[in-house]
């Protein structure tokens, strides 16, 4: 059995990993935060409380519908064009034709980016805000350089930040996106009354209500859209028992952690990285013993004991049955068995109930390894595995180092 270790009060995130490299992909804990309301204002509000693996659906969702969105932008352009020559003064010909291929050069841009960034989320983040701020931009730009006394002649523009606004409610932005890109448009919208004399009239005041409202229900549309997807994204990826993520998620979870290693090790550096892999012992008698209704309780609750002697960059999964894997992040061996020797002793130390409330004693066994540079993540798990059959070999209730 590993020597004990000194609890005490765990430092803050930022302390430990200050002079180590950030998580792999910037999101906080990959399971049990979604474990409330799935469709509560909280989780749609703001992307603070997504997972790293709900981050990841999330963003190949929306490139997919930049993507959609931006070619019938594209589309849309070149006809476009023919209303400037209807409608426009002569002398903005040349200005307003510069601008539409500067505008069709960028959205073409966006596309290539949203195309290329199918494992960076702040890329498809970025090509998604581009893909509404550069037909604003262009609606801008006309109305600064309109002639004073021509703003009538505007037609096929006045719809702009109106057709914007709709576009929010095709994309699953969290609300606060969707408020900020809103906000911008009713500004956008402002300015285009203060050019062609509507601002404070009856006129006025009408466009800027319509264009609120339509606001208003497209905060609604991504409130419901992203819901359903967090909703979605958690039956496949999580466990409905104890909320950890399943074995499948885990999977991706480990290769995407070895991708991100492989990163950090070309620019000069190799983040440790180590598997935890745990068994509840003898949970077979516990079942027989108590039923399988408490062996269930046991289980939520070892999930939850799990998730709080860990980080939130850390990865904490159930595995199968009572086997359950931890992916500890800027972590290396030593501090790693450390780290499983503090969990024993929580696990050893913590009251497990059965229905009437009574204690059942619970304990755990755990295998130590750390990952190796060019190692396979199936290669992790399996000498964790052999590290973790070693510790019940030496009679349980202990943790065990891989060689």
């Amino acid at each position: 059995m590993s020597s004990p270790t000194e609890r005490g009060s765990p430092p803050k995130p930022e302390q430990r990993r200050r002079h180590l490299p950030g998580p792999p992909f910037g999101s906080p804990r990959s399971s049990g935060e979604l474990r409330a309301s799935l469709t509560s204002i909280r989780d749609t509000f703001s992307n603070r409380h997504h997972s790293l693996d709900f981050a990841y659906s999330h963003a190949h969702y929306l490139r997919n519908r930049v993507l959609a969105v931006g070619v019938i932008f594209l589309l849309l352009t070149p006809l476009w064009a023919l209303v400037d020559a209807m409608m426009l003064p002569r002398e903005l010909w040349g200005t307003t034709l510069i601008g539409r291929g500067l505008l069709l050069a960028g959205l073409l841009g966006v596309l290539l980016l949203a195309r290329a960034s199918r494992e960076h989320i702040g890329r498809i983040r970025l090509s998604a805000g581009f893909l509404l701020a550069l037909p604003a931009a262009f609606y801008a730009l006309v109305l600064i350089l309109l002639p004073n006394g021509d703003a009538s002649r505007l037609a096929g523009y006045a719809f702009i930040p109106f057709l914007l606004v709709a576009a929010l409610s095709v994309f699953p932005f969290t609300i606060l996106e969707s408020l900020a890109a809103g906000l911008a448009l009713l500004w956008l919208l402002a300015f285009a009354q203060m050019v062609d004399g509507s601002w404070l009239t009856p006129a006025g005041f009408e466009g800027l209500w319509l264009l609120t409202s339509l606001l208003v229900v497209s905060l609604a549309a991504n409130h419901f859209q992203l819901s359903l997807l967090m909703r979605v994204y958690r039956q496949a990826t999580h466990d409905p028992l104890t909320g950890l993520l399943n074995r499948g998620a885990l999977s991706l979870h480990l290769e995407k952690l070895q991708a991100w290693r492989r990163e950090e090790q070309s620019s000069g550096s190799l983040p440790p990285c180590a598997v935890l892999m745990m068994d509840i012992d003898h949970f077979k008698k516990i079942n027989d013993t108590h039923g399988h209704s408490v062996g269930d309780l046991i289980l939520a609750e070892f999930a939850r004991v799990l998730l709080a002697q860990t980080r939130n960059d850390d990865c904490v999964a159930r595995y199968g049955g009572e086997e359950f894997v931890i992916l500890l992040l800027n972590t290396p061996g030593d501090r790693a068995a450390e780290v499983a020797e503090r969990i024993r002793r929580a696990v050893e130390a913590h009251h497990f109930p059965d229905h009437n409330h009574l204690r059942v004693p619970v304990t755990a066994s755990i295998g130590v390894a750390s990952l190796q540079g060019d190692e396979a993540p199936e290669q992790a798990l399996e000498r964790a595995d052999a590290a973790l059959y070693g510790a019940k070999e030496a009679g349980r209730n202990r943790v065990m180092a891989a060689t």
